[in-house]
C-alpha cells in the first residue's frame, strides 16, 4: 500500500521468487530497513499468490508452486559486486546470506534478459553485504522450458553442535509423529 503499483519478475531457483527490481515505487533495498522490507514483502507475496493462483509450478513437481520468497534488490556495497539483495523468507525473515537459491533464481532472471551469460562471475551480495559467487555452468531445458545449471561459492563457520537423545523405551514419539 505504501509503495504503491510494483513491477517483478517471477525465477525459480529452488523457490520461487518474486524479485523486485529498483523502479518508481521502490527505490533500491539501499534506501529501507529489513523491518519495512519484511513489511512490504509480507503483502507482496499474499497479493501475487492472490493474484496468480496456481500459476507459478514447478514443471516436474506439482508439490512445489507459489511464490514463497521476495528477493529485494538495489545498489552493491562493493563497487565490484555484480548485485546486492534481500531475501525475504518464511513470515518475518529476511536471509544475512546472499541466499544460494536466490542468488539461482537471480541469475536465471538475468539470463533470461540476456544481461549475465554462461561461465560469467555473479558477485551477489546481501543485505548486509556477505557475498556470494554464482556462475550459470550452461543452459538446459526443464519440461520444454528453458533453464540453467548454477553454481554458487560461499563460505560457511560452524556456529555450533546439537546431540539429540532418543529415549526408545518409555517415550511413544521418540521417532516423531505424523498427522494426516
Amino acid at each position: 500500500p505504501e509503495l504503491g503499483e510494483l513491477t517483478f519478475d517471477v525465477a525459480y531457483g529452488g523457490n520461487f521468487y518474486a524479485i523486485v527490481n529498483p523502479q518508481i515505487n521502490f527505490s533500491g533495498i539501499h534506501n529501507f530497513t529489513a523491518s519495512k522490507l519484511i513489511q512490504y514483502s509480507q503483502i507482496v507475496r499474499q497479493r501475487i499468490n492472490e493474484n496468480y493462483p496456481n500459476y507459478f509450478v514447478h514443471p516436474e513437481n506439482e508439490t512445489i508452486k507459489d511464490v514463497t520468497h521476495i528477493l529485494w534488490t538495489g545498489k552493491s556495497i562493493d563497487a565490484a559486486s555484480s548485485g546486492r539483495n534481500a531475501v525475504f523468507y518464511g513470515d518475518k525473515a529476511i536471509d544475512r546470506s546472499p541466499c544460494g537459491t536466490g542468488t539461482s533464481a537471480r541469475m536465471a532472471q538475468l539470463c533470461a534478459k540476456g544481461e549475465l551469460k554462461v561461465r560469467e562471475d555473479f558477485v551477489h551480495e546481501s543485505f548486509i553485504g556477505s557475498k556470494f559467487i554464482g556462475c550459470i555452468e550452461k543452459e538446459t531445458t526443464l519440461a520444454g522450458e528453458t533453464a540453467i545449471v548454477p553454481s554458487i561459492k560461499g563460505w560457511a563457520k560452524i556456529y555450533g553442535y546439537n546431540t539429540i537423545i532418543i529415549d526408545d523405551e518409555d517415550d511413544p514419539y521418540a521417532h516423531g509423529f505424523q498427522v494426516i
